[in-house]
């Protein structure tokens, strides 16, 4: 009996130990049809809508500012200053329109300082600037077949000139850290670059190891360029100075020449030397791209008398960022055109006027005349908005 009773309080010793090996004080378990509760998925982080952001520039540019010496007779004051302002008073509220306004300066503003000159030679008075900017003028392109005309002095002098009225030039340059640098000019939050370059300097060589004073067009130096120009803007504009004077539609050169800026992807072209109106068009680039090309300005400003050569005016173009999250896209729409008329009484009140105001004392047939240039600028973009200035 004792026997049977040791061996069942040894029994119960041992159950007791396995049981309180594997079942923890306190413990709950589960039971085996006991399923834990969901877990809630979290809330889906609401996204705000981006939306786009859209802005707008209006780019104008008008053309050459050729400064003969019936201009500068014309401008010159009692105390041997010059003052051209005069001769920009009546389209002075056109000129404010645009955002950004271009002026092609053909001349090089040396001073008198340094001898005044005029046809084939050229060196303009100061106060020609004084006067750009007193219109509105932003920026001016200075790369043309006059840049040499009396040497790097006067280009020093000119471009200084430029720097002490706080605008930018293209195209001329006064070293070769000054050319490397590419002048950009930011509006409504939307860069332009801009670029000049032109055919030639009247056969007048750039002085040896200056080949930086003024840009010739080379097709390798443009591509370099435009690379360079790439990151630091969104639109770029590149003047050129091309084609063969006085005549009214632009030959073949300058077509390849314009067809090679829009593959690179330039979205606008100021054309100029013709010293005649060309009709602007539409170039598309390799990628689908539009390009505005302006081939030939005219005059805005000389003492050339034929009628085509007084006939000049100012483009314009919307350019249109919009901006969503971390892209942007350049739209170009609306391109524009006003007409205007360098007006002159035997080379004296040399002025500037709107050629819908023209009257016939001041052109024979003066409505005739504006009609007529209407259609010549409309001959490739057919939508071309003529401007007036009512």
């Amino acid at each position: 009996m004792m026997l049977r009773i040791a061996v069942i309080v040894t029994i119960l010793f041992l159950t007791s130990g396995c049981l309180n090996r594997f079942t923890r004080p306190n413990e709950i378990k589960p039971k085996a049809d006991q399923t834990l509760p969901p877990i809630k998925p979290s809330l889906p982080i609401t996204s705000i809508e981006e939306k786009p952001v859209v802005t707008k520039v209006t780019l104008g540019a008008i053309g050459d500012i050729l400064i003969h010496d019936r201009v500068y007779f014309d401008a010159e004051q009692r105390d041997g200053t010059y003052n051209f302002k005069k001769m920009f008073t009546e389209v002075q509220r056109m000129l404010q329109v645009p955002d950004i306004l271009v002026a092609n300066q053909e001349t090089m503003i040396g001073g008198k300082e340094l001898r005044l000159s005029a046809y084939p030679s050229f060196n303009s008075p100061h106060e020609v600037g004084d006067a750009l900017k007193d219109a509105g003028v932003d920026l001016v392109t200075v790369a043309n077949n006059h840049s040499l005309d009396r040497g790097e002095m006067v280009i020093q002098s000119a471009l200084t000139y430029w720097d002490t009225l706080g605008i930018p030039y293209t195209g001329a340059f006064k070293s070769q850290a000054d050319h490397d640098r590419i002048r950009t000019i930011t509006k409504n939050g939307i860069t332009f670059s801009f670029l000049s370059y032109t055919y030639g300097t009247n056969g007048i060589p750039l002085p040896k190891g200056k080949s930086y004073l003024v840009n010739m067009i080379n097709e390798t130096q443009i591509h370099s360029d435009v690379e360079q120009a790439k990151p630091i803007s969104d639109v770029i504009v590149v003047a050129v100075h091309w084609g063969k004077e006085y005549e009214r539609f632009p030959n073949k050169t300058q077509m390849g020449l314009a067809q090679k800026l829009a593959d690179l992807g330039v979205h606008i072209v100021i054309g100029n030397h013709p010293h005649v109106l060309q009709p602007p068009a539409w170039v598309i680039g390799k990628k689908g791209n539009e390009t505005l090309v302006l081939y030939s300005l005219g005059n805005f400003l000389s003492a050339q008398s034929e009628l085509h050569t007084r006939i000049g005016g100012l483009a314009s173009i919307d350019v249109v960022k919009t901006k969503m999250l971390d892209k942007s896209t350049i739209k170009l729409s609306k391109p524009s055109f006003h007409p205007t008329y360098n007006y002159d009484l035997y080379w004296r009140q040399f002025k500037i006027i709107s050629m819908d105001r023209l009257t016939n004392e001041q052109l024979d047939n003066a409505s005739s005349h504006y009609e007529k240039m209407k259609r010549h600028m409309s001959t490739f973009i057919r939508d071309l908005h003529i401007v007036t200035s009512n």
